[in-house]
């Protein structure tokens, strides 16, 4: 794993980050610890080996650095189409989900103060819902259930 490097980005004119706390450092701090788990994690780490080898993770690194700059400090980096991605994995299943969204929820709470945390995790939530909407449901099914929403049975 490369070295985290941390290079001030700023945010667009006029867009303030969602909460005070939040920063390129945070940020990026983040993703390369979440990152680390997921490329530890049994279930996960077949999943992103088979797409990303070893000489591509900086670029994803750097990729979901831009993502999460975009949706907590409206920095406009990520100019990327993140469902066209997730659509070409045929192995994934709603679980891998919630086996992610589990792991990105541990390494945000030990990585930020409580209000920063429950923001990072809300919008988390709310981008894999809207994936895993996308990926899975088709009209005439019942709504896929997720027990990290509290609807599951």
């Amino acid at each position: 794993m490369p070295a985290i490097e941390f290079t001030a980005k700023p945010t667009r004119p006029g867009r303030s980050a969602l909460h005070p706390d939040f920063s390129e450092h945070l940020i990026r701090r983040v993703v390369y610890r979440f990152y680390e788990r997921v490329r530890a994690d049994a279930e996960l780490a077949p999943i992103f080996g088979r797409r990303i080898a070893p000489a591509d993770w900086p670029a994803h690194l750097e990729r979901m650095t831009d993502f999460w700059s975009s949706v907590l400090l409206m920095s406009g980096r990520y100019k990327g189409k993140p469902l066209p991605a997730h659509q070409r994995i045929s192995e994934a299943r709603p679980d891998h989900f919630e086996r992610w969204l589990a792991l990105f929820c541990e390494t945000v709470k030990g990585e930020c103060r409580a209000e920063a945390a429950a923001i990072f995790i809300d919008r988390a939530e709310r981008i894999a819902q809207s994936l895993q909407l996308a990926m899975f449901y088709s009209p005439g099914s019942a709504r896929p259930s997720s027990p990290l929403r509290g609807d599951a049975k």
